[in-house]
């Protein structure tokens, strides 16, 4: 297990949203495919919704620009 995996099991134990949030756009920088990216960024932007996070759209962009979110 990878120090990010960690991390992110604590922090769903935690509910953290902010550190959800962050770490998996962190995981989806460090991914190696763009769907395992998109993968991560999508359980980013559903965390960053319902927590009506300040990186909503900049997510939802990321997201839009591979095409796995309508424009």
């Amino acid at each position: 297990m990878t120090d990010l995996d960690a991390q992110l099991l604590a922090a769903h134990e935690a509910c953290d949203a902010p550190a959800l949030i962050r770490l998996y756009q962190r995981a989806a920088d460090q991914a190696a495919t763009l769907d395992a990216a998109c993968f991560y960024l999508t359980h980013a932007y559903v965390f960053a919704l319902e927590a009506a996070h300040p990186d909503v759209e900049a997510i939802r962009a990321r997201l839009v620009a591979e095409g796995r979110e309508p424009a």
